[in-house]
């Protein structure tokens, strides 16, 4: 039987091929894992390692171990893991919401992350406009939210997305033919404004309550609206 700290030196060596990467990431002395490595390889009976001064790689033998092993080791880790938080209670519904597309692709994909690491606990996901993420905070209607602005009272994560921030116009708007708009541009048009948006310079136009309402008061010539890219894969209705 292999034992955890050979397992854990053996699958470090194969990913790092760096005997010093590795000592470090296990903390331990590169002699420690140099005799672990070289222990293992006596039991084995054959080498799994190629080492030169200048490189470190893979035997075939090693090569097969490493592709055998790896999978039941990280399987192991997740049977713990799961074990781990339903004993920590880690089950109910978690309520996500998120505002704009690109938080919504993120979303997604977190989500299925999730409930395989936690298969105990409920998702349910909902798209809120940026004029309800604090009233949705501050009531208990979610518990988390991936939006593009910080939340006054609420706590803020780190950044997971950034995107450019770009103005929307009418297809025969004069800004519509140029590569980039300044902010001293914006400041002579109206821009239309959504409730719990970015602030914009600009004459202030008619205030919208959702985007999809606020692209159709872009396309109707009401005004200008900033918003970021991932808009431009939205179409007003």
């Amino acid at each position: 039987m292999l034992e955890r700290h050979e397992i854990e030196a053996f699958l470090t060596l194969a990913e790092e091929l760096h005997f010093g990467h590795t000592a470090e990431r296990l903390r331990v002395s590169t002699a420690r894992v140099s005799q672990t490595i070289r222990k293992l390889e006596r039991r084995v009976g054959a080498p799994l390692f190629d080492r030169t001064s200048r490189r470190v790689a893979l035997t075939p033998v090693g090569r097969r171990l490493h592709e055998e092993v790896r999978p039941a080791w990280e399987a192991i880790g997740a049977a713990y893991e799961r074990a781990a938080d339903a004993g920590r209670g880690l089950t109910g519904t978690l309520r996500a919401a998120f505002t704009g597309a690109a938080a919504g692709q993120l979303l997604a994909g977190v989500e299925e992350l999730f409930r395989s690491r936690v298969p105990g606990c409920e998702v349910v996901i909902r798209e809120a406009q940026p004029g309800e993420v604090a009233a949705w905070l501050r009531d208990g209607e979610v518990d988390v939210v991936l939006t593009t602005l910080p939340v006054p009272g609420a706590d803020a994560g780190p950044v997971l997305v950034r995107e450019a921030l770009v103005a929307a116009v009418p297809a025969g708007h004069p800004f519509a033919r140029r590569e980039s708009v300044g902010l001293a541009d914006l400041e002579r048009v109206t821009v239309v404004e959504l409730a719990g948006g970015r602030a914009a310079p600009g004459s202030p136009g008619p205030r919208a309550a959702t985007l999809h309402e606020a692209l159709t008061l872009v396309g109707a010539g009401r005004g200008v609206l900033l918003v970021g890219a991932d808009a431009a894969l939205l179409r007003p209705p």
